[in-house]
């Protein structure tokens, strides 16, 4: 019984270990609205969550997130990429951490340490744009090392 449990373990071990992407994690699904996300970055997965669907065209709204960071955040940098039919139609990028900006609160963690926030996030957007389409998102320290890297798959039939 000892060598079959042991057998299982390996296969499972070795069948994670083969797995080459992550999971697709639901954000959130009302009605016409659903969003998920995928971690992009091979050697990490992440947790985030908000309460609803319909919070997002708010003025701020609350979300959670958590992860273990892989890499010490000095600065920290984030592109974002609005992507309809693979094509990239639209791109964002702004320092989060760095000399002269805002300190965020995980402005300084190191690699290892628990990244966990709970609170408000504004968009500043008061719809979200209808169809089916892809918002990348990657956060990169100093380094130019990726902390943290995501596929959302947004779709949106609701008619403003």
């Amino acid at each position: 019984m000892k060598t079959s449990n042991a057998l299982l373990l390996i296969l499972v071990l070795l069948y994670i270990n083969a797995s080459t992407e992550w999971p697709t994690h639901t954000v959130c699904k009302e009605d016409n609205l659903e969003i998920h996300y995928k971690s992009c970055d091979p050697q990490q997965d992440f947790a985030f969550s908000i309460d609803r669907c319909s919070d997002i065209t708010t003025q701020t709204f609350n979300v959670r997130a958590a992860a273990v960071l892989r890499h010490s955040i000095k600065e920290l940098y984030v592109k974002l990429e609005m992507i309809v039919n693979g094509k990239t139609v639209l791109t964002y990028s702004e320092t989060l951490c760095g000399p002269g900006h805002s300190k965020l609160i995980f402005c300084g963690m190191k690699k290892g340490e628990h990244f966990y926030y709970e609170g408000p996030v504004t968009l500043g957007i008061k719809e979200i744009p209808q169809g089916d389409y892809t918002l990348s998102a990657k956060l990169t320290n100093e380094d130019h090392v990726t902390v943290a890297c995501a596929d959302f798959t947004v779709k949106n039939y609701l008619d403003y």
